[in-house]
């Protein structure tokens, strides 16, 4: 008697996947009538976060693999042979071994190996961009020392204030800005003392270089693009990003990030049209497209973009909008089309707290507190008392992050307000 052929319908992620997108699928599959099978594929190698680990009950296919090894890869896809039907990440670190899984599931739509390497490495990156549309691209050089030349390099070709990015890593890790020729080597002295163990710690992407730029000031924004088979984009609605700087860090990380924005219809319009060349020019098809941008007096220029969704974007845009990011994703990559509710139901912040000093957590305070805000909609505790806390450019992640909604901007408005003075992060 034959065996019963299992259908095509595993959504396979790699290295990591998170509660709110198991419930995004869900609820999708609940509504229109639809059977898939959630699946993770991840490096054994690599220690599953908590938030993957916490949620592996859920799942209906984990798939534990040496990803260094084909033919490991090759053995552990076997038993699932013409059931995949789409291969997605949520973290960029995952990206390298998504890379790696590609090849061996010819059958399935995804983007080539070429522009995701290009997406992930900033300096590739910015090599492409610099052919393709240089406008988009601030002054840059790149470098994989420390010597008297290679500060003699910057100083000519990219001049000060300057930002300092090593390549492959994401999250603004070790990212610092520099204003003068002291500062700049202290900064380029830290940074290949710890690179190595960074990128380890991180899991970072390509050979460690680091790439230095020109200073943008202005606005920073980002947008979340659907990129089909054929190259056409369908994009989210675009986020303000307000970085840490702002708020007196000497530190890049996303401190708060809101959707929808206040920007023109008309300044939208040209960040999408900017937004769809950069894609273009790096080849990204059937998958999502996560871009930052910033807006100066000038025009728009490009910080980087990723193929992935942005972080926090799955809950930002279904409160804000009602859209199932998660979804959406593997809608894109399946070759069909994303659904995009064009009524706004509110307006969506997503916020990162890091303790103003380095040092062992102490104590937090407000934390109890802020869950009775009217705004409140989920926390995420990264520390715990007695951790490590350090700056994002020195490699360090947040304290906790939070997701608040309302339907009324101002009332949000004040809830940040609120939030920002009922907590207390103190270190040892």
């Amino acid at each position: 008697m034959a065996t019963k052929k299992e259908p095509q319908n595993i959504i396979l992620y790699v290295g990591a996947i998170y509660g709110h997108m198991i419930d995004a699928i869900r609820d999708y599959q609940k509504k229109n009538k639809q059977l898939y099978r959630i699946g993770l594929i991840y490096h054994t190698k690599n220690q599953l976060d908590s938030f993957t680990s916490s949620h592996l009950k859920k799942l209906d296919v984990i798939i534990p693999c040496n990803l260094d090894d084909d033919l490991a890869i090759k053995k552990a896809l076997a038993p699932y042979d013409r059931q995949i039907l789409t291969l997605t990440c949520r973290p960029e670190s995952s990206i390298p071994d998504l890379i790696k899984i590609i090849p061996h599931i010819p059958y399935i739509h995804h983007p080539t190996v070429r522009s995701l390497e290009l997406a992930t490495d900033k300096i590739k990156m910015r090599e492409c961009l610099q052919k393709n549309c240089p406008k988009l691209n601030p002054k840059y050089t790149v470098i994989t020392d420390q010597n008297k030349q290679s500060i003699k390099q910057i100083k000519e070709i990219v001049g000060f204030p300057l930002i300092v990015k090593p390549s492959g890593l994401a999250a603004s890790r070790l990212v610092s800005i520099c204003f003068h020729q002291e500062e700049l080597e202290q900064v380029l002295k830290k940074i290949f003392k710890k690179i190595e163990s960074v990128y380890k710690e991180t899991h970072g992407t390509g050979t460690p270089q680091v790439l230095i730029e020109q200073f943008m000031e202005g606005k920073m924004y980002s947008i979340d693009a659907y990129v089909n088979q054929k190259g056409e984009s369908a994009f989210c609605p675009m986020v303000y990003v307000k970085t840490g700087r702002e708020i007196g860090f000497d530190d890049f990380f996303g401190y708060e990030q809101r959707t929808p924005t206040i920007l023109s219809k008309d300044n939208e319009e040209t960040a999408k049209i900017l937004a769809k060349k950069a894609i273009k020019a790096i080849g990204l098809k059937n998958t999502t497209v996560h871009i930052e941008l910033m807006r100066e007096e000038q025009g728009w220029k490009m910080i980087e973009m990723g193929p992935r969704t942005g972080g926090f974007r799955h809950m930002m845009y279904e409160h804000a909008f009602g859209i199932n990011h998660t979804m959406n994703d593997v809608l894109t990559r399946i070759g069909k089309k994303p659904i995009l509710p064009k009524e706004q139901k509110g307006y969506a912040v997503a916020m990162k707290f890091f303790a103003k000093k380095e040092g062992r957590l102490h104590k937090m305070t407000g934390i109890k507190k802020l869950q009775f805000l009217n705004s409140f909609k989920r926390l995420y505790t990264n520390k715990k008392i007695g951790d490590l806390c350090r700056f994002a450019k020195h490699g360090g992640s947040s304290v906790f992050n939070i997701i608040m909604f309302n339907p009324d901007r101002s009332v949000l408005l004040a809830d940040i307000r609120r939030l920002e003075q009922m907590i207390s992060i103190e270190v040892k």
